[in-house]
């Protein structure tokens, strides 16, 4: 997997965001059955400031935003909760380019806080998150949003991640019916 980073806030200089995001963007592609070497990303880290100009002059929403993400296909099925097209494949030499993605510093490190979550994890989730977008994933409706949420779960749980949507200190549920269990 080929990720152009570009870091536009210091405080990124103190995360190893290559690694994380080479690392999350190939456990994507394999889970989805796609080679990493043949694809490529751009990922832009910048703080609040830069991401809410993004979010309004792309969404219209004046106001910072965790991570934004810029498909270069447009892959989403056309009936809700079915799998996205297929991206094409590029080559070892000239990957298939995928698409753009944006994280802001201060969203993502008081995201993580609030939330009680490790930062490299919440930007794990968030990279594989912003990758099933560019790949066609969405949650615009009930069944996209469960077929995205599970895929992530999936995907990050091979990462050695914790369900992001669990609440932090949830019980699991009871294991009504497996044996020596009352």
């Amino acid at each position: 997997m080929s990720c152009e980073i570009v870091i536009e806030d210091e405080r990124w200089e103190g995360v190893d965001l290559s690694t994380l995001a080479d690392r999350a963007c190939a456990v994507t592609l394999r889970h989805l059955g796609h080679d990493p070497a043949l694809y490529e990303i751009s990922l832009l880290a910048c703080d609040d400031a830069r991401i809410r100009a993004l979010n309004a002059q792309f969404r219209g929403k004046d106001k910072p935003t965790n991570v934004l993400s810029w498909p270069a296909w447009d892959l989403s099925p056309d009936t809700p909760g079915s799998l996205p097209a297929p991206p094409e494949p590029g080559t070892v030499e000239d990957p298939e380019v995928l698409g753009d993605i944006a994280l802001s510093h201060d969203t993502c490190a008081r995201e993580a806080i609030e939330q009680g979550k490790a930062f490299g994890d919440h930007l794990t989730h968030l990279v594989v998150h912003s990758l099933l977008h560019l790949l066609g994933y969405d949650h615009e409706t009930d069944e996209d949003a469960a077929l995205m949420e599970k895929t992530e779960v999936e995907i990050l749980a091979q990462l050695g991640i914790c369900d992001p949507y669990e609440p932090v200190g949830a019980e699991a549920p009871p294991m009504a019916g497996v044996a020596g269990v009352d």
